[in-house]
């Protein structure tokens, strides 16, 4: 396996992660983005195999029974999220580095396990309403589901501490910069 490093991007729903992700993997030709499997029904605009590994929760579990996880969470009752050690041979054997786009649970655990290899970034927000705007606008959730990920905020906002660094989403160019400017100097120091 190649000593390629990590980069862990988590938040709250609705922080603008994902935004964020992207943007890097449109900067930098060496970052490949790891498809997390998850159990949780997909989303008219998501492609199996790309955006995620849609798993019942029986295949699910049968991989967490036969070690396939590196990590995995329960986010919301039965609805599992995990990343496959497969997913992270893949990448680094490609010669690249990877990058994540994880919950809070999952990205501080992936930072714990991979340690010193990996950057951890936690997203932030100014306030709750700012979220709950967000996740109204995209569209791809009902009132019930936004609710809950809403109620799952304020423990999410408890998990900040577990990350390298903090990037503050005010305004979304300069928390691209940031993250840019960030990312770049991880992955250029002991290269």
């Amino acid at each position: 396996m190649k000593s390629g490093k990590a980069v862990i991007f988590s938040a709250p729903s609705g922080s603008g992660k994902t935004t964020i992700v992207n943007h890097l993997l449109a900067k930098r030709k060496d970052l490949e983005f790891s498809i997390s499997a998850t159990t949780r029904e997909r989303r008219s605009t998501e492609i199996p195999g790309k955006d995620y590994h849609f798993l019942s929760e029986k295949d699910f579990l049968g991989k967490v029974d036969q070690g396939a996880f590196i990590e995995y969470e329960e986010v919301y009752p039965g609805i599992y999220y995990g990343t496959l050690q497969s997913e992270l041979d893949r990448i680094w054997n490609a010669g690249n580095h990877v990058i994540f786009d994880l919950d809070v649970k999952g990205g501080a655990k992936l930072n714990g396990i991979l340690k010193t290899r990996a950057l951890a970034v936690y997203i932030k927000v100014e306030d709750i309403s700012i979220l709950k705007a967000r996740l109204m606008a995209r569209g791809t959730e009902n009132q019930e589901q936004i609710t809950s990920r809403l109620f799952k905020v304020a423990e999410e906002l408890t998990f900040e501490t577990k990350f390298d660094l903090s990037i503050l989403n005010h305004d979304l160019n300069m928390a691209l910069e940031s993250a840019e400017r960030t990312v770049n100097h991880f992955l250029e120091i002991n290269a």
